[in-house]
């Protein structure tokens, strides 16, 4: 640790500021941070556009928006009672299920008191004179605070298609991160969904059970694997409980914080048969674990990958009975596993249906969207509503969305024009008292697993200083390089960072974001841990404490 006087004798005294602590979102990253900074006896505000509290559960509420991780190593871990009281119906829930837990915990520990909901942040500046930061929401209103944190989440702000015409649409249109909470009926509609990510697979096996007609327009396909939901019954939601110590200690022993962890084995180290039956339990077995339980090298190892990419694609095959649209759902871009894997219900299956069509963007672009539906290079087509499933402008395009300056006029965006730095994903250099919780470079996974080591890592640093009377924290230079660093050679040699995808940076319809940078860790969870456990254990000598 660097201890400077700079900035340290002019920091505004705590009385004068309208909080100790402000946050940026009241999903599940600002709730469990109102729970830990309320520990230290920090006076905290969080800010929230929504109306409710569950961020990525309270905007996505389109038809079957549901968890891909396992309910039960999703939820909390850090309070007994929660994980006592809770039960959870399904293996995998849906989103209504998971607003609900969530608004339970936000009730269980009275945590809206301290969010004020309908309060988008606009601007948040860092007073270099005071040394505290000033927060501007969308009504114009004032906030200062000693502190920032960002609990904006990976996956937050939604992107739309640039098509011409899209204002000219006389029926009713939907972004899947900005679905409206009233009920939308699709019985007797002709439905248009443009896009088959994580979101457009979810939505698309649901809307084709009642749709009139649903045509799917397709840009790139994705590779997807069979969740194999399942109800939890009581005496299997008593076993969970009884495992949940062991269920989150293997979480925090795992890569990437699943229930699932690589195979040590490599792909041609076993037998032709050997390997078929593996992969033949993997893709009857629950959720992630064809991909974050497969062999070591299935993401390394060209040759590997093509012959997992090979067996998924033959169950599509399989799957889908006309040949001709088999061959457009399987993907020719990328392997499998090198962009994140939606999990499906029956999708494939939806394209046997007489009421389902599937139109591929690469032979047949979008040209415009018109008054009554849409035209592609090959034909006009009609329709009563259209979802657009185009997904969302990843890692750091909440941040994009705030005007964000650091010390000495310094503007984020710009900062991170190139592709973003950080420290260890919580700090950036020249943005003092700026926390960032699941920010570039953080390690992403089961996202709650590594949100509470996060928050807690935070409520750590902020703790050191109030016990040393420390006001201002900023990152030094040669931190941020060791990280980014390190970052960069984790990312040496993996499949994923050859192909464009969010976790790549790339996002065709956001102005600046067609080049791949590096937006995220790829190194295990357990490491990342064990790196910024050593900051704490060490007294944050990357940094700078005044």
């Amino acid at each position: 640790m660097s201890l400077s006087s700079e900035n340290g004798p002019h920091a505004i005294d705590a009385a004068q500021l309208d909080h100790d602590v402000i946050v940026i979102g009241a999903g599940m990253s600002g709730m469990y941070l109102i729970y830990r900074l309320r520990e230290l006896g920090l006076r905290v505000r969080v800010f929230e556009a929504g109306t409710g509290v569950g961020g990525t559960w309270y905007w996505n509420r389109y038809p079957g928006a549901r968890f891909d991780s396992e309910s039960y190593s999703y939820g909390y871990s850090f309070s007994q009672e929660v994980l006592d009281e809770w039960d959870w119906s399904e293996h995998f829930s849906s989103q209504p299920e998971i607003e609900r837990y969530l608004n339970f915990v936000a009730d269980k520990f009275d945590l809206r008191r301290d969010i004020q909901f309908s309060a988008r942040v606009q601007s948040a500046t860092y007073d270099d004179d005071d040394g505290c930061w000033n927060i501007v929401l969308e009504d114009g209103s004032l906030h200062r605070s000693r502190f920032v944190v960002t609990a904006l989440g990976p996956l937050s702000a939604p992107t739309m298609p640039r098509f011409e015409g899209m204002a000219d649409f006389q029926g009713p249109s939907f972004h899947t991160g900005l679905w409206p909470k009233e009920p939308i009926s699709f019985e007797g509609k002709r439905v248009a969904v443009i896009g088959t990510g994580a979101s457009g697979v979810q939505a698309i096996q649901e809307i084709a059970k009642t749709a009139e007609h649903l045509t799917v327009f397709q840009r790139r396909p994705n590779w997807c694997t069979p969740l194999n939901n399942g109800p939890i019954g009581g005496a299997e939601m008593e076993e969970i409980r009884a495992g949940y110590p062991e269920l989150f200690q293997r979480c925090r022993e795992t890569a990437a914080c699943f229930v699932h962890t690589i195979d040590p084995r490599g792909t041609f180290e076993v037998t032709d048969e050997e390997r078929t039956a593996f992969w033949e339990s993997l893709y009857a077995g629950r959720g992630f674990g064809i991909w974050q339980g497969n062999f070591r090298d299935i993401l390394t190892d060209a040759a590997a990958n093509k012959m997992i990419s090979d067996f998924v694609a033959d169950k599509i095959r399989g799957r889908v009975n006309d040949p001709e649209t088999a061959e457009l759902l399987i993907p020719k871009d990328h392997g499998f596993g090198t962009r994140r894997v939606p999990q499906e219900t029956h999708y494939f299956e939806v394209y046997n249906q007489p009421n389902v069509e599937l139109i591929s963007m690469l032979e047949t672009p979008i040209e415009r969207i018109t008054s009554t539906g849409l035209s592609t290079t090959d034909a006009d087509y009609e329709f009563d509503i259209i979802i657009y499933a185009t997904g969302f402008d990843a890692v750091t395009g909440s941040f994009d969305r705030i005007d964000i300056t650091g010390a000495e006029g310094r503007k984020l965006k710009e900062e991170w024009q190139g592709g973003p730095t950080s420290f260890v994903g919580v700090m950036v250099q020249g943005f003092p008292n700026m926390f960032m919780v699941m920010g570039p470079h953080a390690a992403l996974g089961n996202n709650p697993r590594s949100i509470e080591y996060n928050v807690e890592w935070v409520q750590r640093l902020i703790g050191y200083m109030s016990g040393r009377d420390l006001t201002v924290a900023s990152a030094t230079p040669e931190a941020v390089e060791a990280w980014t660093g390190f970052v960069r050679q984790k990312a040496e040699g993996l499949l994923s960072n050859e192909i464009d995808s969010w976790m790549t940076g790339v996002n065709m319809n956001v102005e600046g974001k067609q080049t791949r940078t590096l937006v995220r860790y790829s190194g295990s969870a357990p490491e990342y841990r064990e790196w910024c456990d050593k900051v704490a254990d060490q007294g944050y000598q990357e940094l700078t404490l005044s």
